[in-house]
This record gives C-alpha cells, sequence and structure tokens, in this order.
C-alpha cells in the first residue's frame, strides 16, 4: 500500500469529518481545508464516510456515501462526502443536530481500484481475501459497492459478500458468477471514534 496515514492524520481526518458534519447542521456553513493541512491530503484518494447511530444495542448505521473514484483531493471529498453522509443518504432523514453527539464517525481512505481478473467466475471466491478486500460489482449502469469491514461486522463468507454487492448493484445475488459481470477490489484504511466524540482509533480488520 503506497499511501498511508499515521494515527494522528487518521484521527485528524475523523475529528474533521466530525466538525464538518456539526458546522454544515448547526450553522449551513460548508468548512474549508484547516491552513495547517499537510501536503498529503491534497492527494487524490478515495473515501467514504460512515455514520452510526449508537444505543444500548451498540451501532445502527445512520449514513453512509463515498467516492470511490476521487474527484478532488482527499481532503476536500472528505468534508463533501461527510456532509453528504449526514444529509442525503437516500435511505436515511438528514441528520439532526440533536444526533451529532449520539453517533460515532468512521473514515474510509481507499486505495486505488483493481480489475480482478478470472478465467471462471467461480475464481473471485480465491482472488478475494475477507478482512482485506472492499468490493465493487458492476454490470452496465448497475453498480454496488461494499467496504472491506462489512462482510466481517455481519460475519459473511466470501460467496455471500459477493452476492451481497451483487444485491447492493440492484442485481440477483448469483450475478456474480455470470461472464458479463466486472468486479473489481480494494483496500482501505479506516480510522473511527470509539464512543460519541472519543477516542479515534485505526480499525484492524
Amino acid at each position: 500500500m503506497l499511501f498511508d496515514l499515521t494515527d494522528d492524520e487518521g484521527r485528524f481526518l475523523v475529528n474533521l469529518v466530525r466538525d464538518t458534519v456539526k458546522t454544515f447542521i448547526d450553522k449551513g456553513q460548508t468548512l474549508g481545508p484547516p491552513k495547517d493541512t499537510k501536503q498529503k491530503f491534497y492527494e487524490k484518494c478515495g473515501v467514504f464516510v460512515t455514520i452510526h447511530m449508537i444505543n444500548k444495542n451498540g451501532k445502527k448505521l445512520r449514513g453512509c456515501i463515498g467516492y470511490p473514484y476521487p474527484s478532488s483531493s482527499l481532503i476536500e471529498d472528505a468534508i463533501d462526502v461527510a456532509i453528504n453522509a449526514a444529509t442525503k443518504d437516500p435511505r436515511f432523514p438528514p441528520m439532526k443536530v440533536n444526533e451529532i453527539n449520539k453517533c460515532v464517525f468512521e473514515v474510509s481512505v481507499l486505495t486505488p481500484i483493481e480489475l480482478i481478473q478470472v478465467n471462471n467466475p467461480k475464481e473471485y471466491v480465491k482472488q478475494i481475501k475477507l478482512g482485506q478486500d472492499g468490493l465493487i460489482v458492476e454490470k452496465g449502469y448497475s453498480r454496488g459497492l461494499l467496504l472491506p469491514q462489512v462482510p466481517v461486522e455481519l460475519e459473511w463468507g466470501k460467496e455471500e459478500f459477493l452476492s451481497q454487492c451483487c444485491i447492493k448493484a440492484g442485481l440477483t445475488p448469483n450475478s456474480w458468477l455470470t461472464k458479463d459481470i466486472k468486479i473489481y477490489k480494494f483496500n482501505a484504511i479506516i480510522f473511527e471514534e470509539q464512543t460519541p466524540n472519543g477516542r479515534i482509533e485505526r480499525l484492524n480488520l
């Protein structure tokens, strides 16, 4: 992995994401990159922001949006997807101010997307490493993406991971076994809050 983040850099990114969401929801303002931002954050990387609501039963998804293919610098895209995860995820209503301190924020910085080359679709299973690879399934205009932490959290095997990614794309679960489909993989550098406004740690899957 050529691009990496130190623990301090990961904490910086998660704190920025939280501050971005709070400022946007509370004041309707969009933060820009801090003046002391390292040059590293102006490189182009895919990035996702995931927000979980914390309750007595654990974590519940509250929003997740990202750019697998960078449109701008890492820091600018992180600011953009943070706002979108909080306010534009079509699965949820926009977050309200009183929810922010009940949520934990997670940032996933993606490595470049790699097409998985196989002679037979059944070989996809051998090409995937659970806890390391995220997947993108693509067929025509249909596309589904699942981050590498998802199958670990939900205790999926490789075939279930592939099937669920197809479902995310709006396809049938066994579409990954057809020859007119493209499957890509990527890794992610993941940092997350352990509690709302709490300690930020690198997620080792």
